[in-house]
């Protein structure tokens, strides 16, 4: 039993999602832009519902990069931002409060299909995929408690177009967290655990243990 709910590295990889598009929504909301290749990642990993493995659902090892340091720098380092760790932990809670939601947990992957099209059609990156993303978080996951707050510069956060960025940034987070229970990840984890899970993280960004 105790085994079971040990860090490994697919959750660390889910976990890492997690910390990734938190950073991004905290990146965008305070400097207006984001670690872009990041972004495609954590974007990606929404419409990845069937991937084979954790790993494929952020592509690869290198699209969670910027997920694998910030986790380091919140569990292992003394000058970790307290608002990413808030974050985090608020969408770890909202994520269990969607679970007990299924009208709003099939609309919300309901949108995701359709919005899947327009990914085909227009790309990733495109205005109509934001908006769309940005929309589902705010008729479904904004009606939930607790509430994401993010902080930022307000020249940045009264642009309607970047706060569909940071919005499209918490669905992936949500979405991550979703993957993290699915595998057995549990929030004590990163307690008891912590050592662990930068060990394997740094692994993780260094090819070691792949």
């Amino acid at each position: 039993m105790f085994e079971a709910f040990a860090i490994n590295e697919e959750r660390v990889l889910a976990l890492a999602g997690l910390f990734q598009a938190s950073i991004l929504a905290q990146q965008l909301a305070n400097e207006g832009r984001c670690d872009e290749l990041a972004l495609d990642a954590s974007l990606a990993s929404v419409f990845r519902i069937d991937a084979p493995s954790v790993v494929g659902v952020y592509g690869n090892v290198s699209g969670i990069r910027l997920g694998l340091r910030t986790l380091i720098g919140q569990l292992d380092e003394n000058d970790r931002d307290m608002a990413i760790t808030r974050m985090v932990v608020t969408v770890m809670r909202l994520e269990r409060s969607l679970a007990h939601h299924k009208d709003l947990l099939d609309h919300l992957q309901q949108g995701i299909l359709s919005t899947k099209r327009q990914v085909d059609h227009f790309g990733l990156n495109s205005p109509q995929v934001f908006s769309r993303l940005a929309e589902l978080y705010a008729s479904t996951l904004s009606t939930l408690r607790p509430r994401v707050m993010v902080t930022g510069n307000p020249q940045w956060l009264q642009q309607p177009a970047l706060v569909e960025r940071v919005r499209a940034s918490l669905l992936a987070a949500v979405r991550s967290a979703v993957l993290w229970r699915q595998i057995g990840g549990r929030q004590w984890q990163l307690v008891l655990h912590r050592r662990q899970c930068t060990m394997l993280a740094r692994g993780l960004l260094t090819g070691t243990t792949l």
